[in-house]
């Protein structure tokens, strides 16, 4: 694998640092995790219950492991928590280094809490303290979505001093709310007695998903007859306008004289993240969600493909706070009457998707390792 230059140029010289969305267990043991450390320059990992099921479930490398919890008498829960644990774990392990180099700036390693308990404020917040204090390792975040009821979860995960990464944002209010939830977190640590410089939090917001929901609504409304021009004119563009917005709503925020009072015992800015980075038009660019939002305290997170694919091409340049007035001008024509799209409407029906995206596949390969459990128990 040849050192990929442009990832290293994007983190190096703009401030961004490049994670990856994507972990199984075969890329830990084959030694391809350490590899895209040292030539993508990746230094950071991100694992969710899509994830896992695909590096799960008919994977036999798992096999050993179901068998042993098997003769322990665990149950499937208790099997599936110590399969991802152990991953977990050994992952930050391996990023253990980079979080050292970077005085706890990157190196993080993210799982999920269950995706079941997303409305639920007293579970997500009792889980995640046992996530953190079960994989025992300090460049662990514990991902907690965005939802109304997830962010009083997030101030208090916050304020135990723990990791967050805050998944599923798709709204500027959404990330607004989020970053304020992690001040008044912090704020609580602080009073205390606890070190806020040990705390490391990311909000992520998501793309891909907003450009593909967005087009199918202005394909609808083009093929209805609608303002071909104006609309065709949209397509492509609401998902990056609206987070350079949001980068605006970050720097505003942690630009403010209530966060300086943390900065100043050594608080560190929740980084805005950009998640949903695989281009899903083939007409569009595929590393689009990458050279447009290259920024200064920000992270990109990539699935492999996409690792590759800005490793061969991408373009890097401080873009995030270029055309801000056309990024705004994309969300302000959403309300024209040639468009009439009313996009709080999108964001909650994505946020809903999101959430239902991560159910189904944890249920998924809740119900496949239970199959497996009872085919390793009759060998």
């Amino acid at each position: 694998m040849v050192v990929s230059k442009p990832i290293f140029e994007i983190e190096n010289t703009y401030g961004q640092s490049i994670w990856m969305d994507n972990l199984s267990r075969d890329i830990i043991e084959s030694g391809e995790l350490k590899e895209l450390i040292t030539n993508r320059g990746i230094c950071g990992i991100t694992s969710n219950p899509a994830i896992f099921e695909k590096a799960i479930a008919g994977n036999q490398i798992y096999d050993a492991d179901i068998e042993a919890g098997i003769k322990a008498g665990k149950s499937v829960d208790e099997i599936y928590e110590d399969l991802v644990f152990t991953d977990i774990r050994n992952a930050c392990d391996i990023f253990l280094p980079v979080y050292e180099q970077t005085n706890g700036l990157d190196g993080y390693v993210s799982i999920e809490v269950p995706p079941t308990i997303a409305k639920d404020t007293a579970t997500t917040i009792s889980e995640a303290r046992r996530y953190y204090d079960a994989i025992d390792r300090p460049n662990v975040m514990i991902k907690i979505p965005g939802t109304p009821e997830g962010l009083p979860a997030v101030e208090a995960t916050i304020a135990a001093g723990i990791n967050v990464n805050v998944t599923l944002l798709f709204s500027v209010e959404s990330y607004v709310e989020t970053a304020w939830a992690y001040i008044r977190g912090l704020e609580k640590l602080a009073e205390a007695g606890g070190d806020v410089s040990k705390i490391s939090s990311v909000a992520s917001f998501f793309l891909s998903r907003i450009d593909t929901n967005m087009d199918n609504r202005l394909d609808a409304k083009m093929e209805a007859g609608g303002n071909v021009e104006k609309l065709s004119g949209l397509k492509g563009k609401v998902a990056i306008a609206n987070a350079k917005i949001a980068y605006q709503k970050y720097k505003e925020i942690f630009g403010s004289d209530r966060w300086q009072t943390l900065a100043n015992k050594g608080a560190r800015v929740q980084r805005l993240l950009w998640a949903s980075t695989s281009t899903k038009n083939p007409e569009y660019s595929d590393v689009m969600y990458v050279d447009e939002l290259v920024g200064a305290d920000t992270v990109n997170t990539l699935p492999p493909n996409t690792i590759e694919a800005c490793a061969d091409h991408c373009d890097p340049a401080n873009r995030i706070e270029s055309n801000i007035d056309a990024a705004n001008q994309v969300m302000s024509s959403l309300k024209h009457d040639d468009v009439a799209i009313d996009i709080n409407e999108v964001m909650d029906e994505l946020l809903e998707e999101g959430i239902d995206k991560f159910i189904k596949p944890f249920e998924s390969l809740m119900s496949s390792l239970e199959a497996k459990v009872k085919q390793l128990a009759t060998v």
